[in-house]
């Protein structure tokens, strides 16, 4: 039977090292370390007669045991994962040890993946510095929204909103992630009338705007709505990450490689096994397969907003995305949920200005309308760009001031 722990093995520059919070349930941690091991690798729950010498080789080894922190480390050798299937690879290391009895609670915290593995994954085609040179915004935040109600506006309301808000300083839009091809809101309809409202804007204006249009559906439906959005000139599609799959989220970037589509990554569901800090997998798993399997930009947390997430773990992640590695591209951090104008000066402080800040309610919540909404947001983020406090900043800017006595 193989060795699964090994706390003298030095792991390679080929083996995948993963990082566990351990909980065992009524066994020593490195007991359930072995079995987490074993589950995840080439083992079962007892000894079989199969196992040969050349399989054992390829068993993964905790080789780090923090007793006090409950934290292992597990080294993966290459050979178990199959090149650049993200389903595959967490099949096995975040698959059955999740459901194992010996475990009470199990989180996969992070994930070092090795140089070789990071060859076979192409990773954006459009990355954070295309976003930048294609709204033509070098210097500042971009400024997006989500339409609000989530559902219920028909496609024409939609349009005629959504150039109200352009022309109020909005650079990006995009659909709720519950927006899908409703019988008040037909997806070919909704698309068609939103990008001839992006033509209107770079006509008149000669501002790049974007429209994220939501394509999650099965795969071939999302395949086709990609297609349409191509064939009438979008240049972005939103896609739910996580109800969507891996599977079908590789299939459409791979389809789409070559039309310079931006793919904006929403992250609906991640919580109901992120947000645990004991049990499941952590949001920073998930970005690292999410940069590698293509996406352009990805929700990643606002740490001031309504969603739940600590300030260390939304920096890590967005380091994460902006960092240097072998050549990938870097992908757009989005912060959103429940921000609104005066929130922005803490956005910017902690997370930066190489983000997407999206607003809903925070705009179309502006006691004077939406376009004050606009006009609100832009007029915080030129505060905190020029390192003027909001409030001082909102004495002689009407829209923020209304929206500071609404939200601070």
């Amino acid at each position: 039977m193989p060795s699964y722990v090994d706390l003298y093995y030095t792991p390679t520059e080929e083996d995948l090292i993963c990082e566990f919070y351990v909980e065992p349930e009524k066994i020593s941690i490195k007991e359930c370390s072995k079995h987490i091991a074993a589950e995840s690798s080439t083992g079962t729950w007892t000894e079989v007669k199969t196992m040969k010498k050349r399989i054992e080789k390829i068993s993964a080894k905790v080789f780090s045991i923090d007793k006090k922190k409950r934290i292992i480390k597990v080294a993966y050798p290459l050979e178990l994962f199959e090149q650049a299937n993200i389903p595959q690879i967490l099949s096995s290391i975040a698959g059955n040890i999740f459901g194992m009895k010996i475990v009470r609670n199990l989180r996969l915290l992070d994930v070092s993946i090795p140089k070789k593995m990071l060859r076979g994954f192409k990773g954006p085609e459009v990355g954070l510095e295309d976003i930048r040179k294609i709204t033509k915004i070098k210097e500042r935040p971009i400024i997006g929204t989500i339409f609000k109600p989530k559902v219920g506006l028909t496609p024409k309301e939609m349009a005629d909103l959504a150039y109200k808000i352009y022309s109020a300083g909005v650079d990006y839009t995009k659909d709720d992630e519950n927006l899908g091809s409703m019988r008040f809101n037909k997806f070919e309809e909704r698309v068609i009338k939103m990008l001839d409202v992006i033509d209107r804007i770079r006509r008149e204006q000669g501002r790049n705007v974007i429209y994220a249009a939501n394509i999650t559906a099965p795969a071939e439906t999302m395949l086709k709505r990609a297609e349409f959005v191509k064939k009438h000139g979008g240049k972005c599609i939103m896609i739910d990450i996580i109800t969507s799959g891996w599977s079908s989220l590789q299939y459409i970037v791979e389809c789409m490689i070559g039309s310079k589509m931006i793919i904006h990554a929403h992250r609906a569901g991640h919580a109901s096994f992120t947000r645990n800090t004991k049990h499941g997998i952590s949001m920073l798993v998930v970005a690292k397969f999410a940069r590698l399997a293509g996406v352009s930009a990805l929700h990643t947390g606002t740490v001031v907003g309504k969603m739940e997430a600590s300030e260390q773990e939304v920096v890590k992640i967005n380091n994460f995305l902006r960092s240097n590695i072998n050549g990938i591209k870097k992908v757009m951090p989005i912060a959103s949920g429940g921000l609104h104008p005066g929130l922005v000066p803490n956005v910017i402080k902690i997370l930066g200005k190489d983000l997407i800040i999206n607003f809903g309610g925070g705009l179309w919540g502006h006691p004077m309308g939406a376009e004050a909404g606009a006009i609100a947001i832009k007029q915080a983020i030129e505060a905190a760009m020029k390192g003027i406090p909001i409030k001082e900043y909102a004495k002689e800017k009407k829209e923020l001031r209304e929206a500071l006595k609404r939200w601070m």
